[in-house]
């Protein structure tokens, strides 16, 4: 039968769904294996990046069922979020049907392209289910402490009136109406993810060897613990009587203790609740508030690439010389990081230096090179000796940084502490298509949890979506409500949560038994058995956020008594990109690639073969058409071949002392394609380099006749091949071997004992020729056949020395 993929594929996806092939069994006495990929937002269509990350964790998944293991490999839609409301507006749909028609399509084409998830455990997490156990953990959470609520200054765009992320501010305006953003003080929820800070970090140690270095060293750094001195700046009676006396100090914290007698001037954020105080009593000039609201209608990221400010005509005194100081307004100050104040010395960090510069600010030295000379155009940074820092002259700056703020311990000014770059996680979106949080304002009660078994929160279907402000807040009735605790008039909290909530504890969701699915949102016995996540794999650019909240939720349900253990993920895979054209495909560009047409021109196992053949799984994957094509002629090929097998449900025993020497090397070359496969699924991960094994077996195969040979070799090809092209390797498996085959192989060591060796043959060091000879030979037949190889060269000279190297090479030494 002449090769079709799509008779062969189509036949075998039926099979599979038919016999629920990839269900996990519930004997739990199995070694198991969970292996995931990061789940997809349901945008419609996918794309190359998600036939990468899927067929890499489908390989994953097959090999282990192969071996024996109890495997989950499930799927799911991260499925709310601002595209669904986009999409809402542009066409005219509901967010609600544009999303689960989209999921419905995405599902056939992941069944399309082979793909061994489980039916039985998919999810969404916009469904009402998922929704409601998602809210019963958040109202836990809130009476923990672990969830609050208070007011933070966020983007808001005045147009669409509603918040955005940093990431949707582009050059201070709105990303989709090109509106200035203004900040605007609102109540925000917030997960107290910054207490479990110090765990986090401390935990990465134990990633290390599973984790890719860089994601781990991108957490490390988005904490960003640091130790310091804090201390409080007082204004001097001047700054005191301007300010009314209703602030007498500020506090600042530092990492550089050393540098405190070089300080010329400190900086506020302009969101500073003391610069709030001056705006909101006119103490500022028009120009000075102009700059002002600039800078806080600018987001933190454009904040940072060129430092501007203003003086607010304050000054404080040093803690410990009583100079006075000025006060200063800076863009590059953020109120999330440390106090929204910070002390600057120009002198030793590069950013002051910058500012005082432009500003012809003081620029102080206090520290010195222990060679060379102070420069007079750049800050220095290095370690020196302290120098105008009174007592501490002539200390290592290093050493002095514990020496000063002990100095400060002991007059009371200060004390040693600790910082995390790292902020509490707001988690309110003013926005329809989320997971409404379960809380309920109340005049007389104030903020009331809604009760347990009045979950789930569901969205109102009736709404409409315009794009300007929340539709809930909008909505008619959907908001008000009794109060659960006096039964009085209320009103529904309008925020939904972050979607970043959903993908923070799928992987432990689908560990419900299908029995249980309705009743429970993970079962403690299947989580005791299937966590944590052996093999987790997804894109580099979900290194920080959703990783880093995947890790604080596994911690915050450990402590609420979900689940015993820390971290979620044993093993992480981060798989590079899809390139096209060197740039990476998107429909802008016009470089994107159809798996839907790939799949129709050359089969599922065509774009599986070129995937994982093209690059390590790691590293950047160009798109290759010719590349692709080859893959095609390759399983074709692979497939015509095997009717030089012969049927049977054993795999054929071989004498190989009876081989002749091309059937030994087909041999030998079968059974290094499976050595290499094992040590690339349990280490490597290089796929192209078991592919290209398998194509050298291949090769070797073809230039010998014994069938028996060509049996065995099929019967362990196809099993490795099988997790990269399944629908192929389980057609050839059921025609010859009746799907025996699919199953672990073992490597027998015989075929790699080498019955003879080539020698090079040398003539004073210049190699003249190559002998084979038998691995027991003895060094006098080896230099008779070096000799006869190499007769012309030797013809009339003088033989001085004969030179036999073990298994390397015969030297033979001549008269000059």
């Amino acid at each position: 039968m002449e090769y079709s993929s799509q008779l062969v594929e189509k036949k075998w996806q039926e099979f599979w769904k038919e016999n629920k092939s990839f269900e996990p069994s519930e004997d739990f006495t199995k070694e198991k294996k969970y292996i995931l990929s990061m789940f997809p937002f349901p945008s419609g269509r996918l794309h190359m990046g998600h036939v990468r990350n899927y067929t890499l964790s489908d390989a994953f998944a097959r090999y282990y069922r192969q071996q024996g293991f109890n495997v989950l490999h499930p799927i799911g839609f991260d499925s709310f979020g601002m595209p669904a409301e986009n999409a809402a507006i542009k066409n005219g749909s509901h967010p609600k049907k544009w999303t689960y028609d989209n999921i419905d399509y995405m599902k056939n084409e992941f069944y399309s392209l082979g793909f061994s998830f489980s039916r039985e455990r998919e999810l969404a997490t916009s469904d009402e289910l998922y929704t409601k156990f998602e809210q019963s953990f958040i109202i836990d959470m809130y009476e923990k402490g672990l969830l609050y609520r208070k007011k933070g200054l966020l983007n808001w765009c005045p147009h669409d009136l509603t918040v955005l992320a940093n990431e949707q501010v582009v050059d201070g305006c709105c990303w989709r109406c090109d509106t200035p953003i203004v900040k605007k003080d609102m109540n925000q929820y917030y997960f107290k993810i910054t207490q479990y800070g110090d765990e986090l970090l401390e935990d990465l140690k134990g990633l290390e060897g599973g984790w890719p270095k860089q994601v781990l060293t991108m957490q490390e750094n988005w904490i960003g613990k640091s130790n310091g001195l804090a201390f409080n700046l007082f204004f001097d009676d001047v700054s005191l009587e301007k300010l009314s006396s209703a602030f007498k100090s500020f506090d600042v914290f530092t990492t550089r203790p050393d540098t405190v007698y070089g300080v010329s001037y400190t900086a506020l954020a302009p969101e500073h609740e003391i610069v709030t105080y001056m705006l909101e009593n006119s103490l500022l000039s028009d120009e000075v508030v102009s700059q002002i609201v600039k800078m806080k209608n600018t987001s933190s990221i454009e904040r940072q690439k060129e430092k501007s400010g203003v003086p607010l005509g304050l000054n404080v005194l040093h803690p410990l010389t009583g100079k006075t100081i000025p006060v200063w307004i800076a863009n590059f100050v953020l109120m999330d990081y440390g106090s929204g104040a910070v002390m600057a010395v120009p002198a030793h960090d590069e950013r002051d230096f910058d500012f005082a510069k432009k500003y012809s600010l003081e620029i102080k030295s206090v520290i010195k090179p222990y060679e060379g000379e102070l420069s007079e155009t750049s800050a220095f940074t290095e370690i020196g000796e302290l120098f105008n820092s009174e007592s501490f002259n002539g200390f290592n700056s290093k050493e002095a940084q514990a020496k000063i703020i002990e100095h400060f311990e002991s007059q009371n000014i200060g004390k040693k502490t600790t910082n995390y770059k790292l902020k509490d996680w707001g988690v309110s979106r003013q926005r329809y298509w989320g997971a409404p949080l379960p809380f309920i304002h109340c005049d007389s009660c104030g903020l009331v949890m809604e009760k347990k078994e009045n979950l789930p929160i569901a969205l109102p279907d009736d709404i409409e979506i315009t794009g300007e402000g929340n539709p809930l807040e909008k909505h008619p009735t959907w908001k008000y409500c009794k109060c659960p605790a006096c039964g009085g008039d209320a009103v529904r909290e309008t925020d939904t949560m972050d979607t970043f909530v959903e993908s923070s504890w799928y992987f432990l969701r689908f560990c419900a038994s299908p029995q249980n699915w309705e009743k429970e949102a993970f079962s403690a016995e299947q989580i005791k058995y299937w966590m944590g996540v052996d093999h987790y794999i997804g894109g580099i650019e979900h290194a920080i956020l959703h990783l880093l909240y995947a890790r604080f939720f596994t911690k915050v349900f450990r402590d609420l008594g979900y689940i015993e253990f820390d971290e979620p993920f044993d093993k992480l895979l981060t798989q590079g990109m899809v390139l096209k054209d060197g740039a990476k495909m998107s429909k802008s560009k016009g470089n994107t690639v159809d798996p839907d047409a790939i799949i129709e021109k050359y089969g599922a196992d065509t774009a599986r073969l070129f995937i994982l053949f093209a690059a390590p799984p790691t590293q950047e994957l160009e798109w290759n058409d010719s590349a692709v094509e080859g893959a095609y002629k390759f399983i074709k090929r692979f497939y015509d071949r095997s009717s030089n097998c012969i049927k049977s449900d054993f795999i054929p025993s071989i004498v190989h002392a009876s081989l002749s020497k091309e059937e030994k090397l087909a041999r030998k070359k079968v059974y290094e394609a499976l050595a290499r496969a094992n040590d690339v699924y349990n280490e490597r991960y290089t796929f192209n380099t078991m592919i290209a094994g398998v194509m050298e077996a291949m090769n070797a195969l073809n230039v010998q006749t014994n069938s028996d040979v060509w049996s065995e070799g099929y019967w362990i090809l196809t099993s490795i091949m099988e997790p990269v092209i399944p629908h192929i390797c389980w057609q050839i498996s059921s025609e010859y071997f009746g799907l025996k085959n699919l199953s672990p192989q073992k490597v027998i060591e015989e075929v790699f004992v080498e019955d003879s060796m080539t020698l090079g043959v040398s003539i004073n060091g210049k190699r003249r020729a190559e002998i084979e000879v038998s691995q027991d030979e003895t060094n006098e037949n080896i230099i008779a056949l070096a000799k006869e190889s190499v007769f012309k060269w030797l013809e009339g000279q003088t033989i001085i020395k004969e030179i036999v190297v073990p298994k390397k090479l015969v030297n033979i030494v001549i008269k000059g």
